[in-house]
């Protein structure tokens, strides 16, 4: 188990080559702490839903470095990308159709899965040669605390990488909005723009 402690300009390249050796980090996000595993390895997948003690029946979210990084993994209609354009990078998840390439174990065999794009330069660095699971960095049904050491108390050992971005502001999840129907439907709310939620809310799909 490391801490690395994050400044404004550091190079994440050995904690993505770490990330590629099957290992898991919890890193910041625009929201909160999340857990990262390579969404390409099957293995350490189940790393994260046995270090959450999460029931394999529950989907793990998926954040990406860009919208054309995103578009490898799921539909994208006009509109879609259209209401992507506006929200992303932000405190958003949005529901979408996946592709075959997105393992079934993330959306507990079901077709839809959870994306994300935060406002995070660690998020963004992170994901810049393959998508990262995005999950809150907590034991399920505990809480998720905004800084490293007291998420280090719950999770311990079973996370390689703890990256320390300070005391994370926001403490709230993302908002989701279910983008596979004929209109959105908001599923979670969470740190949103209220106008921006609003608009999205009455386009047709």
């Amino acid at each position: 188990m490391n801490v690395f402690n994050y400044n404004y300009g550091d190079n994440l390249k050995k904690i993505v080559d770490c990330l590629k050796e099957g290992k898991i980090v919890v890193y910041p996000t625009d929201t909160i702490y999340g857990i990262a595993a390579d969404i390409n390895n099957v293995e350490a997948i189940k790393r994260v839903f046995w270090t959450k003690k999460r029931s394999f029946d529950k989907p793990l979210s998926i954040c990406f470095h860009d919208t054309y990084q995103l578009e490898n993994y799921v539909f994208l209609s006009d509109e879609i990308k259209k209401i992507l354009k506006k929200a992303l990078p932000g405190p958003y998840t949005f529901l979408l159709e996946k592709k075959d390439n997105i393992s079934p174990l993330l959306t507990a065999n079901t077709s839809i899965v959870g994306v994300r794009i935060p406002e995070n330069i660690v998020s963004y660095e992170l994901t810049s040669d393959f998508p990262i699971t995005s999950t809150s960095a907590n034991i399920s049904d505990y809480p998720t605390y905004t800084n490293i050491l007291q998420i280090q108390k719950q999770l311990g050992n079973n996370v390689d990488v703890y990256i320390n971005q300070g005391e994370l502001e926001n403490n709230q999840p993302s908002t989701i909005i279910d983008l596979t129907n004929k209109k959105p439907v908001l599923i979670r709310k969470g740190i949103y723009d209220e106008k921006l939620l609003d608009k999205i809310l009455k386009i047709n799909l």
